[in-house]
C-alpha cells in the first residue's frame, strides 16, 4: 500500500513541477505583460516602469523566476499578483472554496443521478425506455456547454426562480447560520444543476455500458438462475462488479467538471477560480494565473489519486500485482 502511494505521489509531483514549468514558459511567450498600458501613459516615465517590473523580479529571465516561484511556493507563497498589489494566496483561498464547493455538489448530484438511470437503463436495454434515455443522452451531448449556461441564466432571469449571480443576498451578514446556509444553497442550486446535466450524460453512458458487461458475465447468470430478485442482482452484484471502469471513470469526472466549472462560474457570476482567471489573463497577472492553473491541476490530480486508492482498496488483482 505504501509503495502503491508513494510511485503514485511521485507521478504527481513530476507532473505539477511540468505544469507549472510550462505556464510559465507559455506566459513568457505570450506578447506583452502587464506594464504595458503603463508604458502608454506619457506621464510615467520608462525608468519608473522598469523599476517596478524589476521590483516584482519581472525582469529577471525566465529560469530565475522559476526558480524563485517554485522556492517561494514551497514554503506556502504563491507569489505576489501585480493587478491586486497583494499576495496570491490569500486571493485564491475564498475563490478555491467556492469552486470546490460547487464542483463537489454538481459531481455529487450528476453521480446520485447517473447511477440509477444507468443502472435501469442497462436492465431495460433495447426496450423503448432504453432507447428514450439514449436519445435524451444524446441530445444534452450535442448541446454546447456554454449554450447550455446561457439558457439557464435566461431561464433565472425571465422567471426570477433562482437568483442570477453571486453566492449570498445583500443583507445575508444579518442572518443566523441556517439562513445564511438556506441562502447559499439558493444560489449554489443553478450553477450546480447546469454543472450536473453537461456530467450526466456521459456518466449515464458509462454506467450502462459497465453494468451491461457485468449483466452479461457467468456468475450474474448464475445468480439470476438461483431465483435472486431482479433489484438485488443489479445492485448487489451486478453494480460492484461494474465499479473499476466506473471507479476509474471518478477521476475523469473531476477534471472535466473543474474545467466546465470555470465556464459556468463566469456565466452564471459565481464567485470561484473562474472570473479570478479571466480578469488575470485579461491583465496579465502572471503569479496570479500560474497559482490557478497549479491550484487546479492539484485538484484534478487528487482526484485521481483518489480513484487510484479506491481501486486499490477494491480489486484484489491491483493488490497483488
Amino acid at each position: 500500500m505504501a509503495r502503491y502511494i508513494s510511485r503514485r505521489l511521485l507521478h504527481a509531483i513530476l507532473l505539477l513541477l511540468a505544469v507549472s514549468f510550462f505556464s510559465f514558459l507559455l506566459l513568457q511567450l505570450a506578447p506583452g505583460d502587464f506594464f504595458d498600458a503603463m508604458r502608454l501613459n506619457p506621464q510615467i516615465s520608462q525608468h519608473t516602469v522598469e523599476g517596478i517590473r524589476s521590483e516584482y523580479g519581472l525582469d529577471r529571465p525566465l529560469p530565475i523566476r522559476y526558480e524563485r516561484w517554485l522556492r517561494a511556493m514551497l514554503k506556502g507563497n504563491l507569489g505576489y499578483s501585480v493587478a491586486s498589489n497583494s499576495a496570491v494566496a490569500p486571493l485564491l483561498r475564498v475563490r478555491a472554496r467556492n469552486t470546490l464547493l460547487l464542483s463537489g455538489t454538481a459531481t455529487l448530484l450528476a453521480w446520485l443521478l447517473a447511477l440509477p438511470i444507468g443502472v435501469w437503463s442497462a436492465a431495460k436495454r433495447g426496450s423503448w425506455v432504453d432507447r428514450i434515455g439514449s436519445v435524451a443522452t444524446s441530445t444534452i451531448l450535442t448541446v454546447p456547454d456554454l449554450l447550455l449556461f446561457l439558457g439557464l441564466l435566461l431561464l433565472a432571469a425571465r422567471t426570477g426562480w433562482f437568483p442570477t449571480g453571486g453566492m449570498f443576498s445583500p443583507g445575508v451578514d444579518d442572518l443566523d447560520f441556517w439562513a445564511k446556509a438556506k441562502d447559499a444553497a439558493f444560489h449554489l442550486a443553478l450553477p450546480a444543476l447546469g454543472l450536473a446535466v453537461v456530467m450526466m450524460p456521459v456518466l449515464v453512458r458509462h454506467v450502462r455500458s459497465a453494468t451491461i458487461e457485468a449483466l452479461e458475465s457467468p456468475f450474474i447468470r448464475a445468480a439470476r438462475g438461483h431465483g435472486i430478485p431482479r433489484g438485488r442482482l443489479l445492485f448487489r452484484y451486478a453494480l460492484p462488479a461494474a465499479s473499476n471502469p466506473l471507479i476509474s471513470l471518478l477521476g475523469f469526472s473531476v477534471a472535466t467538471m473543474l474545467s466546465t466549472s470555470m465556464l459556468a462560474e463566469v456565466v452564471l457570476s459565481w464567485p470561484g477560480l473562474g472570473p479570478l482567471l479571466v480578469e488575470s489573463i485579461f491583465s496579465r497577472d502572471v503569479y496570479v494565473v500560474v497559482a490557478i492553473v497549479m491550484l487546479s491541476s492539484v485538484f484534478l490530480v487528487m482526484g485521481n489519486l483518489l480513484a487510484d486508492l479506491l481501486l486499490f482498496a477494491s480489486d484484489p488483482r491491483i493488490r497483488t500485482e
